[in-house]
């Protein structure tokens, strides 16, 4: 594939990649046979849509796309125990991962048990004092006191927790990767439990639990009762699946473009008072999910109290959502501080070992753990390659990583585990979390990064920037970047629409804050287009557009629609630059 406007290094070192010849001309062929623009003919033909597809793509049904609940394994045992507890009116307790998915997981089940005149028990473990997952000592205590113990966004490698769990029945709804054998849970529902299919292996924890409710109010259906409304749950579903970085492709993008749609209703306390202290004034994208409202439900916990978000999830009450935003706030701004102290050392650490290596890794004493996974993905970012880091802690380390397309992290790190070089690790492909020895830590990050080489983990070079095509600043109106979003949303598994702008010249350069850049662009003919690059100092795109002594460039990135005082006008979110 030939070099997008001849760019083989830009500014950041990348090549530019436009469509292939292929997706050229299935971009022409949409363009002629449907009444879309030629922009978002490049962004269909790009997903593999053709003519006849267009229509159901950019209107995607959740009825036409949300898969059989059944087709999982377990599905039927789990929802038949569910059911049971609800009409004997057991004790039921929720015992959920720390994160965005757990939180959302979590809070589904609570709020339909409530709609049910039922109040669950929700537990959470403290990251720093119980790790991941269910331990022994708390379903022990749990099963003391309940009937019932659903385990979501974990338990599917709990082997121990599950068997201590006596006088209880336990259900695992998880996405984690599956081990050779299942725990002795009632039911283990999990599309990557190692004998499923995995069809169903893009789904997040909170799309798994809300196909366990869309099975329930079948088999409630079945025996002529009603249940509670589940659509107006799809705000939550959306919101774990975005910011567990799951793939927008099939069900995902369905499930999360409806539940933008309840989201936008502000019907829910806890999300209003969370979107009011992110101060969102605009309808909510999955930008405001990734950046804004998933690292505030995270931050309780990363460094606070571990079941602040779930309980804001899950409240009716909006005295109480707005206390509990209030405080995550606080505590995003704190965990904000943490993290970038971590980051810059284990930059420096990273930096020293080589960033051409298979596998980009740090330790350090005392580094939070609450923030390690975040700094993992920092270093991943900045190198393209998968990256560990870890806090180091007496005799043991934590750690989290992250992995880059094509690379399974999480496979290797089980096999690591079962090799006895890890005290326990497992995840996805895309992320995975590990314990270590001390004195194990080198030997076990020099076999990951043999594990993660054979994948092909040292031939990245600097990510190459894909393209969708090109535009001309007179051509990007409002109207236009509003039809190309009704091919999202975006996100993982279906990044936003890049577009060049050719040989523009640069009408006006400030720079912003500590490192970003506001910038306006034309073609010399009238049009101008305001652009935004976040970070541009931090590389060689600030100086080298700021102080562009007339010359002229080729600019590429995302359009987006900038709403200020009552108007809104196209905005280019600046990536690349290269001299024209």
């Amino acid at each position: 594939m030939s070099d997008f406007l001849n760019v083989s290094a830009s500014l950041t070192g990348r090549r530019w990649l436009g469509p292939s010849i292929e997706i050229s001309r299935a971009a022409e062929r949409l363009a002629q046979e449907t009444p879309l623009p030629p922009a978002l003919c490049q962004v269909l033909a790009r997903r593999g849509v053709d003519p006849n597809g267009a229509e159901a793509f950019l209107e995607p049904k959740l009825a036409d796309l949300l898969p059989d609940p059944r087709t999982l394994k377990d599905m039927d045992k789990a929802a038949a125990r569910f059911l049971q507890a609800v009409k004997r009116r057991e004790r039921i307790a929720i015992f959920a991962d720390y994160d965005v998915d757990g939180g959302t997981s979590a809070a589904q089940l609570i709020v339909w048990l409530r709609a049910m005149g039922l109040a669950a028990t929700l537990y959470i473990p403290d990251r720093i004092d119980e790790g991941y997952g269910p331990n022994e000592t708390a379903m022990a205590a749990l099963a003391q006191e309940h009937d019932l113990i659903v385990c979501v966004d974990c338990g599917t490698l709990s082997h121990g927790p599950v068997e201590a769990a006596k006088g209880a029945d336990v259900v695992v709804l998880d996405h984690h990767l599956g081990g050779e054998t299942l725990p002795a849970a009632v039911a283990v529902v999990n599309p990557n439990r190692q004998d499923e299919t995995g069809d169903l292996s893009h789904l997040c924890a909170a799309a798994v639990v809300f196909l366990l409710l869309v099975e329930v109010n079948r088999q409630m259906r079945e025996g002529g009762q009603k249940g509670p409304d589940l659509m107006a749950l799809l705000d939550l579903v959306a919101l774990g699946t975005v910011a567990d970085v799951a793939p927008l492709v099939g069900v995902n993008r369905a499930l999360v473009r409806q539940g933008l749609k309840i989201m936008a209703r502000r019907d829910r306390p806890g999300l209003v008072a969370l979107s009011d202290v992110s101060r969102m004034d605009t309808a909510p994208n999955t930008y405001h999910l990734g950046f804004l409202l998933g690292p505030r439900v995270n931050a309780g916990g990363r460094i606070g109290q571990a079941d602040l978000g779930a309980r804001l999830l899950a409240t009716n009450n909006p005295h109480e959502a707005a206390a509990l935003a209030e405080r995550l706030d606080v505590l995003n701004t704190e965990r904000r501080d943490i993290e970038s102290a971590v980051r810059d050392a284990a930059m420096d650490q990273a930096e020293a070992r080589g960033l051409d290596a298979p596998l980009v890794w740090a330790a350090g004493e005392g580094w939070h753990p609450g923030v390690v996974g975040i700094v993992a993905s920092r270093l991943k970012e900045a190198t393209n390659r998968p990256a560990i880091v870890i806090g180091l802690d007496g005799d043991e380390g934590k750690g989290s990583g992250r992995s880059i397309a094509g690379v399974d992290l999480g496979a290797s790190i089980q096999k690591l585990a079962s090799e006895g070089l890890l005290i326990k690790g497992g995840g996805h492909k895309m992320a995975a979390g590990l314990t270590v020895a001390r004195d194990q830590l080198e030997p076990a990050m020099t076999r990951l990064a043999d594990l993660l080489a054979k994948q092909g983990a040292a031939e990245a070079g600097p990510a190459d920037l894909k393209l969708d095509g090109m535009l001309m600043p007179t051509a990007a109106r409002v109207e236009l970047v509003e039809d190309i979003e009704k091919a999202g949303p975006f996100g993982a598994g279906a990044p936003a629409p890049r577009f060049a702008f050719p040989d523009v010249e640069i009408l006006f350069a400030k720079r912003v804050g500590d490192s970003h850049l506001k910038l306006t662009f034309g073609d010399g003919l009238g049009a101008r287009i305001d652009a935004i690059c976040f970070g541009a100092f931090d590389t060689a795109l600030g100086p080298a557009l700021q102080n562009h002594n007339g010359a002229r460039f080729h600019l590429a990135g995302r359009l987006e629609i900038n709403e200020w005082g009552g108007r809104r006008n196209v905005q280019l979110r600046l990536e690349d630059a290269a001299p024209a």
